[in-house]
């Protein structure tokens, strides 16, 4: 059975699924899927670097701003975090062999808590993967800008051109997409491991003096050996919020489990070898990048943490190279989270919850192109209204702070969804054949949801994402009316919907 098809000529829902929680389903032949395959093409090796390779560029950039409230705030927070991407991926590595779809996270929450669950998970990874990697393209234009020296106004060019490429690269086929991805991403792990060894060997590693260089006041210590927690212990929750950057994104590798090989068996190594990959280098980053200049007092508001310890340790000269070094991470998140959207999209295309013409796939490659092109524009469409409503300097204050933020808040409610939907399918669904189980069980997956509810609740005391919250409120409000008026009276039989109507179904009544 080719991917992408179900198993009989007409798709239909069994007796007594029209009009179940106002859903119902559109019935179609075969030419529907034959339209929508996939191709398989990864495995371990493919699916460690989609997520490694996704989160890489927060260990760049992005999570050094929690240094504002000391290092011991940070240092406690990634621990925090790093219990709460534990907890979440390894009820993924449960959930993505025994749910082997592309819709990932809208396919969890669909089977164990019904189409209105899995479309709210849907739209929250949604408002994610469209707009990490329009953040991530704007931090791109800022490191190409200062390498080609071109002017603020020349950023959107620069924008158009990422998008087109890597979208076009993810186009060209899965094969060369992985391909690609694997290349990108031991490059980005390559200079990650290049600065640490820089660090260790160069002498001027000084954890006190500088790591430690924040008194309590927040004012920088010129001489250090300032106080572990200069803000106190209160200060670790406002950092939770950064510490994400250290991991955001790994919670993709589900929406490849149809273009793997063997997900039963590959997707829970993949998951759990690029989980721990990034722990490691996350706790690296933290206290090399810290324990050297400017320290946590200059890091904890710059824009280039890796680019400022490259430049302690090398000098400024080549601060153009270092740059063009600097941006191989960037790029790395840029081009699998791209791959992410496109099949997020398509899942839920496919199923009828987004216009099922986003989920046509190229009539040769078999990749999802309608989905691709869809999730760039509107990405681009949101960066380009900013920047040229808000002028340069404010666009770039509005993206770079509350699209990332909207992200992150996208990010935590699919992640509290996700942790539910492992305990309900746990409970309902008990028989449900698992070829990986969780260490962690039910308390990982409730763990996972109390910290990403209280990360969520601790950037609400943040201006700049309150000013998000209102962005989200507002896709939200309009997806959700999409779905009641048009969405849900257009479901098809996807594999997802099939096996939550089927195989779901029937496994709950019989216990």
């Amino acid at each position: 059975m080719s991917v992408g098809q179900g198993s009989t000529g007409v798709h239909a829902p069994p007796a007594g699924a029209q009009g179940s929680a106002g859903i119902t389903y559109t019935t179609v032949d075969e030419s529907y899927f034959e339209a929508r395959r996939l191709k398989r093409h990864a495995r371990v090796w493919s699916l460690w670097a989609l997520g490694v390779g996704a989160v890489i560029s927060g260990h760049y950039s992005g999570w050094n701003l929690g240094l504002a409230n000391g290092f011991g705030s940070m240092f406690f927070a990634t621990i925090i975090i790093a219990i709460m991407y534990l907890g979440l991926t390894f009820s993924l590595a449960e959930m993505s062999p025994a749910l082997p779809h592309t819709g990932g996270a809208y396919s969890f929450a669909r089977t164990s808590m019904g189409p209105w669950a899995g479309y709210v998970t849907g739209i929250a990874e949604n408002i994610e993967f469209v707009l990490t990697p329009a953040v991530i393209v704007f931090f791109i234009g800022s490191y190409l800008s200062a390498i080609f020296e071109t002017a603020p106004a020349f950023q959107p060019v620069y924008w158009v051109l990422c998008y087109a490429l890597f979208v076009g690269l993810n186009i060209i086929g899965v094969e060369l997409s992985f391909k690609v991805t694997v290349g990108v991403t031991l490059a980005a792990l390559a200079v990650l491991a290049a600065f640490y060894l820089s660090v260790l060997f160069s002498g001027q590693f000084d954890f006190s003096r500088w790591a430690l260089n924040i008194g309590p006041d927040g004012a920088e210590m010129p001489n250090g050996n300032g106080p572990f927690l200069p803000m106190g212990v209160g200060s670790i929750l406002a950092s939770l919020p950064f510490a994400v950057w250290l991991f955001l994104a790994i919670e993709q590798l589900p929406l490849a489990a149809e273009e793997s090989h063997d997900p039963q068996r590959d997707m829970p190594k993949g998951i759990i070898a690029g989980i721990l990959t990034l722990i490691a280098s996350a706790f690296l980053v933290l206290f090399l990048n810290t324990g050297i200049a400017p320290g946590a007092a200059g890091l904890g508001k710059s824009g280039e943490p890796l680019l400022d310890g490259f430049r302690t340790l090398f000098g400024t000269d080549i601060a153009k190279i270092l740059a063009a070094v600097a941006v191989i991470g960037l790029i790395a998140s840029f081009h699998t989270i791209i791959f992410a959207f496109g099949r997020q999209i398509y899942s839920l295309s496919r199923a009828g919850y987004f216009p099922s013409f986003l989920s046509v796939t190229h009539g040769g490659r078999k990749t999802p192109h309608m989905a691709l092109i869809a999730g760039a524009v509107l990405g681009l469409v949101v960066m380009l209204i900013i920047w040229f409503a808000r002028g340069a300097e404010a666009g770039a204050t509005v993206i770079g702070g509350t699209l990332l933020n909207m992200a992150v808040a996208g990010a935590m409610l699919a992640y509290f969804m996700q942790g539910m939907s492992y305990i309900v399918l746990k409970k309902k669904f008990p028989s449900l054949h698992r070829p990986y189980t969780s260490p962690f069980g039910i308390a990982g997956a409730v763990i996972c949801m109390v910290i990403a509810a209280v990360t969520l609740y601790f950037q609400l005391t943040d201006s700049v994402f309150q000013t998000a919250v209102i962005g989200v409120a507002i896709y939200y409000a309009v997806m959700m009316a999409y779905f009641l008026l048009i969405g849900r009276h257009k479901l098809i039989l996807s594999p997802e919907e099939e096996f939550a109507l089927t195989k779901g179904e029937s496994e709950y009544k019989s216990h």
